[in-house]
C-alpha cells in the first residue's frame, strides 16, 4: 500500500510531501511511477488514461490515487507534480497547462515536436518558476555518468570526435508514431533525441556550428516528410569547439540482434565507449582506451531506467523551483529541427 502524506516534523514546522499525478500510465508511465515511489519523497494523488485496463493495473501501485479523466481533473487536485507519458503531439500542450497552474513536470521525451514548442515549455516553466525535468534516461547510467566525470577531469585531453548509435529492431508498436503530425518525426525523434542530448550534456553543452542529416524510409531516401516518417538517419554535428559529432539511428534495421547503442568519445590522450551487452536495452558496459589498450569501467547490472524520475521527484520534494539547465533542452530540440531541414 501506498503511505498517505507522511508529517516530516522538526522543531520550527511540518511539511507534508508533495502530491504528484500521473496523466498516461502505460508501461512506461507505470515503471516511471514505480520509481518515483521507491524514493518515498512524493505520493501518488492521481492517475488518468484512456486505457481502464492501464489505470487498474496502476491501481496496484497507488491504490489510493484518485481515477480522474484529464489532466484538468488532475490540476483541479491541487497537485505539486505532474508526470507526462501521452502521444508526443500532446507533450508540448500538456506540459504549459501544468506549468501555467504552478505544477512542476516531468514528461516523457521529446518535450516538443520542434524547437519551437521546446522553448515554448521552457518559457512557460521559467515564468512559473516550476521544475521542468525530461525522462532523457541514458544519462542516469552509471556508464555515462562515469564517462561525463572522465571528460571532465581532462583526463582524454581534447574530445574531438564522437560516434554515436541507437538502431532498435522493432520500432514503436503505436500507429501515431508513424504520423508526422502526431509524433513530429521518426526514429531521430524517438530515438536520435538521446544521442544529441547525450553528445551536448556530456561535453557541456557547447555551441552547434553545422548540423547535415540524411533520411530513409524503407530503404530509400525520405520524401515527403509531411506524409512519413524516417526509419534510418545519419547526420553529422560539427560543434564549436572543433569536434565533430556523429550519430546514426534506426527502426527494424537487420542488425541480427535486438539492438545497437553506443556512445564513444575519442580525444588526444584516450578514448571512453559506452556499449549494450549482446543486444540488449538495458545492459551497458563502459571501457575507457589507451591506444590498443583497454579497461572496463562498469559492467551490468545497473538499475538506470527509472533513475531521471526519480531525481526529478526527489528535487521536488526538497522544494526545487525552475532549473536554468531546462534550456538544454531547446539546444537539442534546435539540433533535431536541423536534421530534419527545418
Amino acid at each position: 500500500m501506498v503511505q498517505q502524506a507522511v508529517l516530516k516534523t522538526n522543531s520550527e514546522s511540518s511539511v507534508a510531501r508533495p502530491r504528484v499525478g500521473f496523466l498516461g500510465v502505460g508501461w512506461i508511465g507505470r515503471h516511471r511511477m514505480q520509481a518515483i515511489l521507491g524514493t518515498g519523497a512524493v505520493d501518488v494523488a492521481a492517475i488518468a488514461d484512456p486505457s481502464p485496463d492501464m489505470v487498474t493495473e496502476a491501481g496496484t501501485l497507488a491504490p489510493d490515487a484518485q481515477r480522474v479523466s484529464s489532466l484538468d481533473d488532475i490540476l483541479d487536485l491541487g497537485v505539486d507534480g505532474v508526470v507526462i507519458a501521452t502521444p508526443s503531439a500532446l507533450h508540448a500542450e500538456q506540459s504549459i497547462r501544468a506549468l501555467e497552474r504552478g505544477v512542476a513536470v516531468f514528461c516523457q521525451k521529446p518535450l516538443g515536436r520542434t524547437e519551437a514548442e521546446v522553448q515554448a515549455v521552457v518559457d512557460a516553466a521559467r515564468k512559473a518558476d516550476r521544475l521542468l525535468c525530461v525522462d532523457l534516461s541514458y544519462r542516469f547510467t552509471e556508464g555515462m555518468r562515469r564517462i561525463r566525470e572522465i571528460i571532465n577531469s581532462g583526463e582524454l585531453g581534447h574530445v574531438y570526435a564522437v560516434d554515436l548509435v541507437f538502431h532498435n529492431a522493432y520500432g514503436p508498436d503505436k500507429q501515431w508514431f508513424y504520423d508526422p503530425a502526431l509524433s513530429g518525426g521518426g526514429c531521430v525523434m524517438d530515438l536520435g533525441v538521446h544521442l544529441v542530448d547525450l553528445a551536448l550534456w556530456t561535453l557541456n553543452n557547447p555551441g552547434v556550428g553545422s548540423v547535415t542529416g540524411k533520411l530513409f524510409a524503407g530503404g530509400a531516401p525520405l520524401k515527403d516528410s509531411a506524409s512519413q516518417v524516417e526509419d534510418y538517419a545519419v547526420a553529422t554535428v560539427e560543434l564549436d569547439t572543433g569536434s565533430v559529432v556523429q550519430l546514426a539511428c534506426s527502426w527494424r534495421l537487420q542488425a541480427g540482434c535486438d539492438a545497437i547503442i553506443s556512445a564513444t568519445f575519442y580525444g588526444t590522450q584516450g578514448g571512453v565507449s559506452l556499449r549494450n551487452v549482446n543486444g540488449s536495452f538495458y545492459d551497458f558496459t563502459t571501457e575507457r582506451y589507451w591506444g590498443t589498450s583497454r579497461e572496463t569501467l562498469t559492467s551490468p547490472p545497473d538499475e538506470w531506467g527509472g533513475r531521471a524520475a526519480a531525481d526529478w521527484a526527489s528535487r521536488l520534494a526538497t522544494g526545487e523551483r525552475f532549473d536554468p539547465a531546462a534550456d538544454h533542452l531547446v539546444s537539442v530540440a534546435k539540433v533535431l529541427d536541423r536534421i530534419y531541414g527545418r
